[in-house]
């Protein structure tokens, strides 16, 4: 790994740490992390939180940056003696080497994508005048910053083309500041929006200006850790300063509401949709742009179902939504009548709807058939044209596309397929390749297969297993999941994965319990007091790997981020015995804490309130921080988690590991591995997720006794 700061209490620790064998933790002396006798009663609980003080800043707390890279120092000595990561990360460079297209989108005459060359820490944004015209560099974001670490987020060009749109994301912060480029010349403008976070973008109909979301700007250092409330939608006029932006819509008696903003093709409506968490539950308030003065009319009141706009003509909105419908549907609403009045034009099917698109004069679905993309084409009144036909098992993105236009694009990839763009005419049915990267290894050479085995209450649960044809059976497994939210996870292509399947590692996705793969009842069985669920879901997925052959005891490994941090660890408190060992990543660890830091109020919707008495009963029975069980024997664990996550804040991670390390876990090594200028993933440099997997790979592989390039 490649800090920025060189520790300060390094040389302090080559003195009063033993040398470290590549197998054992005995002789590992952590870092002797403050202990503070805080305890706390809730409900009637004692509550102990002695490691508290390590929820503060890094960048505004001296002691907590002294312990970040003591942490630091200690892991890169342990990751030095394994003697694989140099080779390791010179597979993965040659493996990241290659195209990475995004997929098109079209306005008038312009063809815009995101492209790297291979290793480039940011890809670069081309556009094209025409289908064949030449393409050129509109952004350079590896240009950035010196580290690579500022990267260009969401962007979006204007009806014609003419302007675009885009959001920097700095330091893998969620915060974004917004720019504007004209096309033609490539000048950027003077125009800069700041404190804008979990924002759409949209322009207005003749590209004079644009919608937005953001933040009232947080207190001083107070960036990374306040509570995001008051989110607002504001209009801005290309040209004006930020303080003359006009204010769209706002809850000011609801402050824990979220409003998201976008824009007919036509440029005659704004849509905002509200919500207070991740649950797919919306208030729809419609603008009428051709009035002087917008005046919210509330489309859709009540926060009880999800809908997700598909495209408008005219009047006519059609959306995706799961009203009557839990696996989803769509339905088209004239919003010209004084009344909501959903008319049915395609009905639920036994797949999950996961995208509807409208293009030229039709629409393109996309379900999840057993968390494979599956896709087809509709008239508008819902009558099937027939299926487009994906070239094997894996996700299919994208699919957008304007009205009266046919032409669309999409990507589809698998775990032994990286991303290949395919271009669709949605009148003619004709598909055709439009880039296919090429490749330092023969996706022949592996199988990818999909096998169900049996929860701990009898579901029946999918998950896709990856390797090598030539890999024999009992190789050494690194099991994935994630379970939470609604997500669905579809197949994806990974350098990262392959590489451990080029190792002789097998690499398996289990499908949980909490995701969106069959619709809300799946979700709704893995969260709340069901979330007990995505854990045995996941203990099952592990034991069905061991008992199958496919791998052996001691042999297999898990990982997780986010959410899935959170499950690693829950899993592991609860089943140390099955894993050998895992990488907990940018973890949810203190489950009675979450909500009170950045963007953790709006997860109460999948985790429960630890305010309240019988959700704090829930949580506290699994919250990784508080269930971790000395004196048992542990697997080698490797936390990961970032300073400038801002997300799912790094004191998480940080409270985790100090009560890992403080309690008698047998010899296996628990250490931390923390990435600096970096956040919860997104924008990481390409540079610095080499260096990540090769520190993983070269720990998860030791410890499951992979046979590692040297």
């Amino acid at each position: 790994m490649s800090p920025n700061r060189v520790p300060a209490a390094f040389f302090a620790l080559m003195m009063m740490t033993m040398t470290m064998p590549a197998t054992a933790a005995d002789t590992i002396t952590y870092p002797e992390t403050r202990r503070d006798d805080l305890v706390e009663t809730q409900f009637g609980v004692p509550v102990a939180d002695p490691y508290r003080w390590l929820e503060n800043d890094v960048r505004t707390d001296e002691s907590v940056a002294r312990w970040v890279d003591q942490e630091n120092s200690i892991t890169e000595r342990y990751l030095e003696t394994l003697g694989s990561r140099d080779a390791i990360k010179a597979r993965l460079k040659t493996l990241w080497n290659y195209e990475r297209y995004g997929v098109p989108r079209k306005r008038g005459s312009h063809y815009f994508y995101t492209h790297n060359s291979g290793l480039q820490n940011q890809p670069d944004l081309l556009v094209r005048d025409g289908l064949d015209g030449k393409e050129r560099k509109l952004l350079d974001p590896s240009g950035w910053a010196k580290d690579g670490a500022t990267a260009l987020d969401e962007w979006r060009p204007s009806n014609n083309g003419d302007l675009l749109l885009y959001s920097i994301q700095d330091g893998g912060s969620d915060w974004r500041t917004l720019r504007v480029i004209d096309v033609v010349t490539g000048k950027t403008l003077d125009d800069e929006i700041k404190w804008v976070k979990f924002s759409d973008l949209a322009w207005d109909g003749d590209g004079k200006g644009f919608f937005y979301s953001r933040f009232p700007e947080p207190g001083k250092d107070a960036a990374f850790q306040q509570l995001n409330l008051n989110h607002q939608v504001y209009y801005h006029r290309i040209g004006t300063r930020q303080s003359e932006d006009r204010l769209l819509y706002a809850t000011p008696a609801r402050p824990r509401l979220n409003h998201s903003v976008e824009t007919t093709q036509d440029g005659r409506y704004a849509l905002v949709t509200s919500s207070e968490g991740t649950d797919e539950r919306y208030e729809l308030t419609l603008f009428d742009l051709a009035e002087a003065d917008p005046k919210p009319r509330k489309l859709v009141k009540g926060f009880v179902n999800e809908w997700a706009l598909a495209g408008s003509i005219g009047s006519r909105f059609y959306f995706r939504t799961n009203l009557k419908a839990p696996r989803q549907r769509v339905v088209m609403v004239d919003v010209a009548e004084p009344r909501l009045k959903p008319v049915e034009i395609v009905a639920q099917s036994p797949d999950t709807l996961v995208g509807v698109s409208l293009v030229g004069s039709r629409l393109i679905l996309a379900y999840l058939g057993d968390a494979k993309t599956e896709a087809e084409l509709r008239e508008l009144d819902g009558t099937r044209v027939g299926p487009i036909t994906l070239p094997d098992i894996g996700a299919g993105a994208g699919f957008g596309g304007r009205v009266g236009d046919p032409e669309t694009f999409f990507s589809f990839s698998s775990y032994a397929t990286p991303g290949t763009i395919y271009r669709l005419n949605t009148s003619t049915g004709k598909m055709e390749l439009f880039i296919q990267p090429k490749l330092a290894f023969d996706p022949a050479d592996y199988v990818v297969e999909q096998q169900f085995f049996t929860s701990k209450d009898g579901t029946r649960v999918p998950m896709f297993i990856t390797r090598k044809k030539s890999t024999p059976a009992g190789a050494p497994a690194l099991l994935y999941g994630y379970g939470g939210f609604n997500i669905s996870v579809t197949p994806a292509f990974s350098p990262a994965a392959l590489s451990w399947m080029e190792m002789g590692g097998v690499y398996a996705v289990a499908n949980l319990r909490g995701g969106g793969e069959y619709g809300k009842a799946w979700h709704d069985a893995g969260r709340l007091a069901q979330k007990q669920n995505v854990f045995d879901d996941f203990i099952a997925a592990g034991e069905y790997l061991i008992s199958s052959g496919i791998s052996a005891k001691g042999r297999l490994a898990a990982m997780g981020r986010s959410n899935g941090g959170l499950l690693i660890g829950a899993v592991v408190n609860q089943r140390p015995d099955l894993f050998a060992a895992v990488n907990p990543a940018v973890g949810v660890m203190d489950m009675l804490r979450f909500n009170r830091f950045t963007a953790g109020r709006y997860w109460t919707d999948d985790y429960g309130d630890p305010g309240k008495a019988e959700d704090f009963k829930l949580l506290r029975a699994y919250s990784p921080y508080h269930n971790i069980r000395a004196g048992t024997d542990y697997p080698a664990i490797m936390v990961t988690t970032a300073d400038t996550d801002d997300r799912v804040v790094p004191g998480h991670s940080f409270k985790y590991t100090a009560a890992l390390q403080a309690a008698q876990l047998g010899s296996k090594p628990h250490l931390i591995r923390i990435e600096t200028r970096a956040g919860h993933g997104s924008g990481k440099p390409t540079d610095k997720v080499i260096e990540e997997y090769a520190d993983l790979w070269a720990f998860l592989g030791h410890w499951t006794g992979m046979a590692l390039p040297k």
